[in-house]
């Protein structure tokens, strides 16, 4: 029996008719934009902090990549990859292997970083079949930690509220502390912490079962953009050298952003087996991402039992196409270095509100990937109770202060809230001085409300 309701929305044609209605009633209608900012149906001009999902690395409205479209779109719009090769797949795969550098010699193209990350594992796990190593089934992540929405991954997130809902359709990953710094005695602590549970988890599960270690090395939203102690990458490097297993990057949110190309870049002595894209790769023009690896991974695949697992869009040459003229864009304007400098100025900024505004217990991130912790008391660093999400509440309220945000609560505030600073890399001094006057409004606006939640 179909059960009816005689609740109707007045606009239900979007893609919100699904979500909750207390966020789908508050959320705004864009209508346009141009670089960093954005206009919504009442007039409003927003500047997109967080560049949508921390994705719209170029802005809106660059001419380059939208003349590659339209020219891609006139040639060929379509074929499958894994029945036909193309120009647009090979000029792409070769102009962002030579930007990351050595060792970052194949691309597997996806439609996002959801199945960027699930080619990682199937690879992954494809070559330990070939091994004849099939006892390997094994992925270890973090807690917290985010890699994507398929059911796949769902399984591997750290995230116990995901949990409950999606837990038993998954595989579900092992899972190590995250090297949280902000509450630790020191980075170097947190990192030692977490890597005394990956020693203890790989003497529980034995070490020829060990597929997999998957990690973002700069968090994002999950952790708010947690930067651990170089020791921690480097540790993961020398355990997954030792047990056999892979070391995978999960740099969706990370790449181009950090002040390198790669946040991997950070910590050289201790690089992956493969490391996944997405987001800014295709930065809004088109649905793309990318599983990467040496040329000895690949070859190894292709010399045994090959990789062919593919999805209908992936190497879809308009999107190869919008690829090709991001990487060049990134690459020509100096996008990498600029972010590192647009980046110091942000956080100066940042610095300076938290002097002004306790609910600020802590600016941490590298580049044009920043986060400011929300805290109850900034003295002890008090978290915010699991029933008050203070970053939602600055969101709605930014919006009458010309910002766009991006804040998504996991694990109840568990491990804390935090606000995300991601804007586009085009992103000039004004628009940092301006963002910050925004958020330095938003914030007082918001200081009373918060305040009352917590009485």
């Amino acid at each position: 029996m179909v059960h009816m309701t005689t609740r109707r929305r007045s606009a239900s044609y979007t893609q919100d008719a699904f979500f909750p209605r207390s966020v789908s009633d508050a959320m705004p209608t864009v209508v346009s934009g141009s670089g960093v900012l954005l206009l919504d149906d009442r007039g409003r001009e927003l500047i997109d902090v967080c560049a949508g999902p921390f994705l719209a690395s170029l802005g809106q409205g660059n001419a380059r990549v939208i003349d590659a479209m339209a020219r891609q779109a006139r040639e060929l719009s379509y074929v499958y990859a894994r029945t036909t090769r193309t120009r647009a797949n090979a000029e792409f795969s070769r102009t962002l292997s030579e930007l990351l550098g050595e060792g970052y010699d194949r691309v597997h193209l996806t439609s996002g970083g959801s199945e960027a990350n699930e080619m990682a594992i199937k690879m992954v796990r494809t070559r330990a079949v070939a091994r004849g190593e099939r006892d390997r089934s094994v992925v270890v992540t973090l807690m917290p930690s985010y890699h994507g929405a398929t059911v796949l991954t769902l399984g591997y997130n750290g995230d116990d509220v995901a949990g409950s809902l999606w837990g038993d359709l998954t595989v579900e990953a092992e899972r190590i502390p995250a090297p949280l710094t902000y509450r630790a005695p020191s980075p170097a602590s947190a990192a030692a912490g977490s890597l005394a549970s990956l020693d203890a988890l790989i003497a529980r599960v034995g070490p020829t079962r060990l597929l997999a270690v998957l990690v973002e090395p700069i968090g994002g939203q999950s952790s708010g953009v947690n930067v651990p102690d170089p020791s921690f990458i480097e540790g993961l490097r020398v355990r997954c050298d030792e047990t056999g297993a892979a070391l995978i990057f999960d740099e969706i949110v990370t790449a181009f952003r950090t002040g390198s190309v790669l946040a991997a870049d950070h910590v050289p002595s201790a690089r992956p087996d493969i490391t996944t894209l997405a987001k800014g790769l295709g930065a809004g023009y088109a649905p793309l991402g990318a599983t990467i690896t040496s040329a000895d991974f690949a070859d190894e695949l292709a010399d045994t039992i090959g990789f062919t697992v593919s999805h209908s869009y992936d190497a879809a040459p308009i999107s190869c196409a919008v690829g090709t003229a991001v990487v060049a864009e990134i690459r020509d304007r100096g996008l990498v270095a600029h972010a590192a400098e647009m980046g110091r100025r942000l956080r100066c900024g940042l610095d300076d509100l938290r002097e002004h505004h306790p609910m600020i217990g802590d600016v941490r991130g590298r580049g044009l990937l920043l986060a400011i912790e929300l805290v109850a008391d900034g003295e002890t660093a008090t978290p915010f109770p699991a029933g008050t999400d203070p970053a939602e509440t600055i969101k709605q309220i930014a919006l009458e202060h010309g910002l766009l945000l991006y804040s998504r609560r996991q694990n109840a505030g568990r491990f804390g809230d935090w606000l995300l600073l991601a804007p586009p890399l085009i992103i000039d001094e004004g628009s940092i001085d301006l963002l910050l006057s925004r958020l330095d409004d938003t914030l007082a606006a918001a200081t009373p409300t918060l305040n009352g939640a917590l009485r």
